[in-house]
């Protein structure tokens, strides 16, 4: 036992590696622990931190400051790569107006945190943190931090008051949220089931869905024209895959010969198949895909890195091979084989022809699903290098004495969601499967949180014990609640936002934890999108103005 003794009270590295295990084992189980009908998750890591803090168990100052901020660099990196593809096509939808909702959430906060301070006579860097943990955004934390390293004289006692502030208010940054979200619906006597209908309506107004149609050529114009030569048909936004004669079915190619008579299997979205028969002919009876033939569908994954970025006309299949690709399978969603469309890792292509020569078209796009389950090291260590790099560029915003810097939350966020939308440079492939983007997420995250509530663990007991501890954690409650609030009704009342797109929203407005709350009041995936369309933004404003709050507050 005294070997064991020993090791718990020495500063070697092995030491430190016991500590920061022991804060995220006994976290995580304090994380399960269900209260109400809210669990803290991975935010226990943080409050098992302030208690390992409290008891002196510490580890070595640079230990604990690499562990801080790599694994926020772990964290930021995985949620970029994970929203990255998505968020810059959201702005084009209802994504710009959430957004500017979110911006109005983040001043206003930025807002209150100044009111608290000066009303309350609230200690400045200290209501930096409560503005951190406030928000729940602990990536500002880690940049401010960052940047107290090049205040000058600067005592440790004055470092350390951000991470006071952030754990003094982080609790209520988490049932504030939740707090908004139910008021919201009691303000405006909400019934979730129908938001639900509402939500389900407004999709399938809104979405393109693939169909498949049987079309008779009718049109006498098109007797002895190819494919290929009927007017707009390059433009109509279909693929034609099969082609019956009367007497056996072929693939279709676009030099196929048209009589009338002769049946075409279509797919494409539904208003543009109405057009195609409206030019062809009629719907047909006949079910070409019911038909036995040595026609086959199958599908092929992107796997290859020569083919991410190709374009579908790039690879010429029907020419080169005699099949034709009729859909692609993304994300969840299902698009139309526009010649145009560039493909990316993980893809799914369906694809007709003949089974042999589909086997030889698959061979262009790799079609080996084991691969999707490796990540890509190298584009992982070099986007992490490059975010690095670009965090610590100087910004001059006009009034500050300083330039503030994107950070280490900040840097790597942007260059994660960059890369995940271009998908490939070079021999790179920026992709990392699910399954390793949660794990790397998430251990980024509570290796991070163990760190700060280590660190603030002693001045946090003490603050409530014999400080102004309560009045700090209730003056940081408004910086949490009246944001959220002031961006709900204008939410839900200007622009008629559904209740579920709306709590995924003020979830991203302020971090992952209340997601899971959101996502459990209906099976939906409306917050889950909501939140990711605003999350990117919210984090690399509030990494700014936590920077900006205290330039200003040491000016």
């Amino acid at each position: 036992m005294s070997f064991l003794l020993s090791l718990i009270r020495d500063d070697s590295v092995a030491h430190s590696i016991l500590i920061i295990s022991l804060i995220c084992a006994t976290g995580l189980l304090l994380g399960h622990i269900r209260f109400w009908k809210i669990k803290l998750g991975l935010a226990g890591a943080l409050f098992s931190g302030l208690v390992f803090g409290h008891f002196h168990l510490m580890v070595n100052d640079q230990i604990l400051d690499f562990s801080r901020d790599f694994g926020l660099i772990l964290f930021v990196y995985a949620i970029g790569l994970q929203v990255g593809p998505g968020f810059f096509a959201s702005l084009r939808k209802q994504g710009l107006r959430l957004n500017l909702l979110a911006v109005l959430i983040v001043l206003t906060g930025m807002f209150m945190t100044l009111l608290i301070q000066s009303w309350g006579h609230i200690p400045k860097l200290l209501a930096v943190g409560l503005y951190s943990g406030g928000t729940t955004n602990s990536p500002s934390l880690g940049a401010v931090q960052q940047i107290l390293k090049d205040v000058p004289r600067l005592s440790e006692d004055l470092q350390g008051m951000p991470g006071l502030g952030l754990a003094l208010s982080y609790p209520f940054g988490i049932l504030g949220t939740i707090l908004a979200m139910i008021l919201t619906r009691l303000i405006f006597r909400i019934n979730i089931e129908k938001e639900l209908v509402a939500l389900e309506q407004e999709k399938a107004a809104a979405s393109t869905p693939v169909m498949t149609l049987n079309v008779e050529v009718r049109n006498p114009n098109l007797s002895g024209r190819a494919l290929q030569d009927v007017p707009g048909w390059a433009h109509a936004g279909v693929v034609v895959s099969r082609l019956w004669n009367g007497r056996e079915l072929r693939l279709a190619k676009p030099t196929s010969i048209l009589q009338v008579g002769h049946v075409l299997f279509a797919v494409g979205p539904k208003e543009k198949l109405a057009e195609f028969q409206n030019l062809i002919g009629k719907p047909s009876e006949l079910n070409l895909r019911a038909i036995p033939s040595d026609i086959t569908t199958q599908r092929a994954v992107v796997t290859k890195k020569e083919a991410v970025g190709k374009t579908l006309k790039g690879f010429d299949m029907v020419n080169r091979y005699g099949v034709t690709v009729t859909r692609v399978m993304r994300g969840g969603q299902v698009l139309t084989a526009n010649p145009s469309l560039k493909l990316q890792f993980g893809d799914a292509v369906l694809m007709v022809g003949e089974s042999e020569a589909i086997v030889e078209a698959a061979k262009e796009l790799g079609n080996t699903p084991h691969h999707l389950d490796l990540p890509q090291i190298l584009p992982l260590f070099a986007g992490v290098a490059l975010g690095v790099i670009v965090g610590m560029v100087p910004l001059h915003i006009p009034g500050l004495p300083a330039p503030v810097r994107l950070g280490m939350a900040g840097g790597p966020l942007i260059v994660a969601m960059i890369f995940a939308r271009i998908g490939k440079i070079g021999p790179a492939v920026w992709y990392l499967p699910v399954g390793s983007n949660f794990m790397l997420r998430d251990f980024g995250l509570i290796l991070f949180l163990a760190a700060v509530g280590l660190r603030a663990g002693e001045p946090f007991f003490r603050a409530l014990a014999h400080g102004s501890g309560w009045f700090w954690m209730a003056s940081a409650a408004l910086v949490t609640l009246i944001p959220l609030l002031l961006g709900a009704v204008i939410a839900r009342v200007r622009y008629k936002v559904n209740y579920l797109s709306l709590c995924g929203f003020l979830a991203g407005s302020m971090n992952s934890p209340t997601l899971a709350f959101a996502n459990s009041l209906a099976h939906s995936d409306a917050p889950a999108i909501a939140f990711a369309t605003v999350y990117p933004l919210v984090m690399l404003l509030r990494i700014l103005t936590a920077q900006i709050l205290v330039l200003y507050f040491l000016r």
